[in-house]
């Protein structure tokens, strides 16, 4: 079996991720006589899915003015940590130094079993965003690759965050392609950061991340979609974590912070852009790139109820962590309490959000200067605008016609079917419509522009 290149096994590396810190942070604890009480929030940043537990609450203040409206007598202080990962948050929340955390599905798995192994147990409260076919993740090659398949990554070397859900993209795309993940390539566990310099540098052939860092790349023109996550047609998330004992505790603490992640979940609804530029100015990343996961079309869509598909995603994904010795069994219901996010929204409202889909894909373009987006019904109809107005896009979106997940229009592969022009996130996605479809052809984005025009 090829062994994870850190110098040491992926289990172990995940396991000196997880070891209690030191590091400053605070309990829910209370100063002196009682009347303060700091709360220690762990979020990152640029894992732009968790913007509603962490980004974007941070910048509208939403969950400072839920404590202050407790009107209970005591001051509330609240500590942002900003972590590139959902590990280190981990570690920090078994060593009572963090009370509430964010992070993605796989590692909110080793959050439940890291709490349970510790008798320091963490719940799952709410969801922040979500893709239900599993489109939240993404596997890129850089932009001269002549990848076209994940056939084509036998023999080599591929970047992921072992213990992440995009390394559970990865390992269940190469079973369905007849490739076996411990023994047919290379796996190189690095942070995305790490991640998306070699593949700029060469030294990794193919990349499999979680938001923003595929879409990102993209942008920038550094990569090249090999494959959509959304083929797996899998649930992905991200969640909130809290310490029980915290929860205990703390209740009303809790459940400000749930009142105000619905708030910021509606802003992000009613506003996306704003939204959108907000988490730009405060992560460094182009709003663009942050539109196309969060916008109002984007690959996400945020509530925080905990939806029963999401669970049973959690349960199937146990079984991927156990085969990569990270996890053992992990009990997914005892983990997951959606009581507080129920008490926070109240019954009524809960039973709405859960009632409510996700957005039908459409193309969307962001005009230069606009405060909102223009909606197509059709990449066609979508492509002539753009035609007609190449000085003035900001930048252009549209689903993927197999899978519906929301792409830049000038990265997608298109695809002319008669008078239809369709895109797709992968090429491998569009040969597999072509290969279907008689007189089909793959066409480049200049030509799609020129036939839409």
């Amino acid at each position: 079996m090829k062994q994870t290149r850190t110098g040491i096994p992926a289990a172990a590396a995940a396991a000196a991720l997880l070891l209690p810190l030191t590091a400053c942070g605070g309990d829910a604890s209370a100063d002196g006589d009682g009347s303060t009480v700091t709360v220690t929030v762990g979020y990152q940043s640029r894992t732009i899915n968790t913007v509603t537990a962490g980004t974007l609450l941070r910048s509208l203040g939403s969950f400072e003015k839920q404590l202050d409206a407790l009107g209970d007598g005591r001051t509330y202080k609240v500590k942002w940590q900003d972590y590139a990962t959902g590990a280190p948050i981990t570690a920090q929340m078994t060593a009572g130094k963090i009370d509430i955390g964010s992070m993605g599905d796989f590692p909110l798995l080793i959050n439940a079993a890291r709490g349970q192994q510790l008798g320091k147990p963490t719940r799952l409260v709410s969801v922040t965003g979500y893709n239900l076919r599993g489109g939240l993740n993404t596997i890129v090659t850089a932009p001269g690759s002549r990848l076209t398949s994940l056939k084509d990554l036998k023999g080599k070397k591929v970047s992921t965050s072992v213990g992440s859900a995009a390394d559970g993209t990865l390992v269940r795309a190469l079973r369905r392609a007849g490739l076996d993940p411990a023994e047919d390539i290379e796996k190189l566990n690095q942070e995305p950061a790490v991640g998306a310099s070699a593949l700029s540098s060469g030294s990794a052939d193919a990349l499999s991340q979680f938001v923003a860092w595929p879409g990102l790349l993209a942008r920038q023109g550094k990569a090249k979609a090999l494959y959509d996550g959304a083929l797996l047609n899998l649930p992905t998330f991200h969640g909130v974590t809290a310490r029980e004992n915290f929860a205990k505790r703390r209740p009303a603490v809790l459940e400000a912070f749930l009142k105000a992640q619905a708030q910021a979940t509606d802003y992000l609804a009613s506003h996306p852009v704003d939204a959108a530029e907000k988490v730009a100015k405060a992560t460094g990343l182009p709003a663009e790139a942050v539109y196309l996961y969060n916008g109002a079309q984007g690959i996400a869509t945020f509530d925080p109820a905990i939806r029963p598909q999401l669970v049973a995603a959690l349960k199937e994904d146990v079984s991927i962590l156990k085969d990569a010795r990270l996890t053992g069994d992990v009990d997914v219901d005892a983990f997951v309490d959606d009581r507080y996010v129920k008490k926070a929204l109240g019954p009524a409202e809960y039973a709405e959000r859960l009632a409510a889909g996700p957005p039908k894909p459409a193309g969307e373009v962001w005009p230069e200067g606009a405060r909102k987006t223009l909606a197509f019904a059709s990449p066609t109809a979508l492509l002539r605008h753009v035609a007609g107005h190449r000085d003035s896009v900001r930048a252009a979106y549209v689903p993927d016609a197999t899978t519906g997940t929301l792409w830049f229009a000038d990265r997608a592969v298109w695809v002319a079917d008669g008078t239809a022009l369709l895109p797709f996130v992968a090429p491998e996605t569009a040969q597999a419509y072509v290969a279907g479809h008689g007189g089909a052809r793959v066409i480049t984005y200049d030509q799609a522009l020129e036939r839409a025009s």
